[in-house]
């Protein structure tokens, strides 16, 4: 492990997996544009500005849909070192971080359901910071096990202020 803390990109991805969850839960809120501009193209009285509207949706929806879990993907990665955190999240508006270990105050790990079908998981750890606590989302549930066991041991091991 590295004992460097200066803010640097983290090495680690997140789960391939997540790409197909993000993908699934982008889903529903497509689908219920599409549904609206179904309803509006056959309520309409001109039907070509509804029909032209619904068209650039879809394409602008299946684009979403393929694009946003690949760039994702790419963005999203964490690493954990006896010294610190650190995160990197976002898609158009990214943000890396980091969370010097003697400032960790909790590790949570929580799984909703859609995470649960996909082996996911996402490892919280909050800090005294004002910007709110890490967030490592897209983790295998094994590996977020893991590393929410070695946060703990090494938390425990710091004799930092934690505030």
């Amino acid at each position: 492990m590295t004992t460097s803390t200066r803010l640097r990109p983290p090495r680690n991805l997140v789960s391939p997996r997540a790409r197909w969850h993000w993908t699934v839960r982008a889903v529903p809120g497509w689908i219920a544009v599409l549904a609206a501009e179904v309803v509006w193209a056959t309520a309409a009285d001109r039907r070509t500005p509804a029909v032209i509207a619904l068209v650039v949706t879809v394409i602008v929806a299946a684009a979403h849909l393929v694009v946003m879990p690949l760039w994702r993907f790419r963005v999203h990665r964490w690493e954990a070192t006896n010294e610190a955190v650190y995160t990197q999240a976002g898609w158009l508006h990214q943000e890396r971080r980091i969370a010097p270990v003697s400032r960790i105050q909790t590790v949570d790990t929580a799984r909703g359901l859609l995470q649960q079908l996909f082996g996911l998981a996402t490892v919280t750890v909050t800090t005294a910071s004002a910007a709110g606590p890490l967030k490592i989302n897209g983790l295998d549930q094994d590996v977020a096990r893991e590393l929410v066991d070695e946060l703990t041991v090494t938390t425990q091991a710091h004799q930092g202020d934690a505030t």
